[in-house]
Formats: structure tokens, sequence, C-alpha cells
């Protein structure tokens, strides 16, 4: 079962308050959604008027990136082993402060660095390799192996000014 914990500093305002969640989750397709969710959520904390198309791209990169990330663990990182022989888990702390959220994904599968690898050859149609191009393309990334593997992904949202969001249709 999942665990959640979330921790805001104290003395902060409201608007500007950094926040800390943390999720344990089992290595399996079955929570990636629970990660996902709580990403989703945690990017509304990036901005005090999160709305408007610039903030919807923001949400949507950082989820799709997420999930991509989610399922490389589940799907390559835990492929080769046995549940029984040990559980395999995944460790999600997401790190929010006005303007930026961070996600590190820490898991004790085998160890795969997504900054070596090359982009796919789009006039191939490739069937994998797409995932981490999405990552790689909505979020920088930070990978260190070990015990366990560490995938850090972060963003920056810059607001934008309220004649901006006027003209492009939001309010």
């Amino acid at each position: 079962m999942p665990t959640l914990r979330y921790d805001a500093e104290d003395g902060a305002p409201a608007a500007e308050a950094a926040a800390s969640i943390r999720l344990q989750l089992a290595g399996i397709l079955e929570h990636r959604n629970v990660a996902l969710r709580a990403v989703s959520m945690a990017c509304k904390l990036v901005t005090p008027g999160p709305q408007g198309r610039a903030w919807n791209n923001f949400q949507m990169q950082v989820v799709s990136a997420v999930g991509e990330a989610f399922n490389n663990i589940v799907l390559h990182g835990y492929a080769d082993r046995r549940a029984r022989e040990q559980p395999n888990s995944i460790d999600l702390r997401i790190q929010t402060r006005r303007g930026h959220i961070r996600i590190e994904l820490r898991d004790w599968g085998s160890e795969f660095d997504p900054t070596r690898i090359p982009p796919p050859a789009f006039d191939t149609l490739p069937e994998s390799g797409l995932g981490l191009f999405i990552m790689q393309s909505f979020m920088e990334i930070a990978y260190r192996s070990g015990r366990p593997n560490l995938l850090t992904l972060s963003k920056r949202y810059v607001e934008r000014s309220s004649a901006v969001r006027k003209s492009e249709g939001a309010v």
C-alpha cells in the first residue's frame, strides 16, 4: 500500500510556501496512477494561480515525463526481478516552490542512464525510446546509478503577466 508524507515550510506565505511530498510505492504499473495524481496536484503548488494555457502545458509536460519515468522503472528496471525475491519499490519525492518543481524517483532495479541514450530516429518510426525522448524534451534530467538508482526531473514555471494571459484568451 502506498504511503504519503507532505510537509510545508513553516513561516512562508501560503502562496510562496515550499512543499515536500514523499510517496513509497510498489514498483508496479497499478501504482502509476497514484504517482501521477500526486505529481499533478503538486504542479498546482508552483504558482498561486494555476490556470491558463502556459500552466496547463507545464502540468501536462511534468505529468507525462513522470509517467514515462515510472513506466521505464517498472518495465525495464524491474523486468528481470521476481517480486518474491525482493520487493520492487519506487520512492517518489516531489519538491515544489514558486516557479519550480523537482521530482526524484529512487529505485533498486537494474541501472539505466537515460542521459546516455541518443534521440530516436523518427524516420524509422521506432517502437521504443519515445518515452525517454518525451522525458528529455519536457524536463531537465539528472541520473545517478547505485543503490538506489536516482532519477531527478526538474522544471521551471515562468509566471506570465495578466496582459499576456488575456491576449491568449485565458483570464
